[in-house]
């Protein structure tokens, strides 16, 4: 079980860096290379924004629960 979170923490890691870095920053990011470009007329923000919003918060909730566990394992 420890292994298993190790190699998960370890995974989620990289995969958060890339979300964050693929965000829109000030001056248009990495987004905009995927699609990021096109403007919503709704909310002011693309659907491939607002999807990269979900998949790093949905990484960021399993790096915390995976960071938890292995302080839970790691106290006994």
């Amino acid at each position: 079980m420890k292994l298993f979170l190790q190699i998960l923490l370890i995974a989620t890691s990289v995969l958060l860096i890339v979300a964050v870095l693929l965000h829109r920053g000030r001056g248009g990011g990495l987004s905009s290379l995927f699609g990021g470009g096109m403007q919503s007329s709704l909310a002011g923000s693309s659907v491939a924004e607002k999807n990269l919003d979900r998949i790093t918060l949905g990484l960021g909730a399993v790096w915390i629960i995976s960071i938890i566990g292995l302080g839970l394992l790691l106290k006994i």
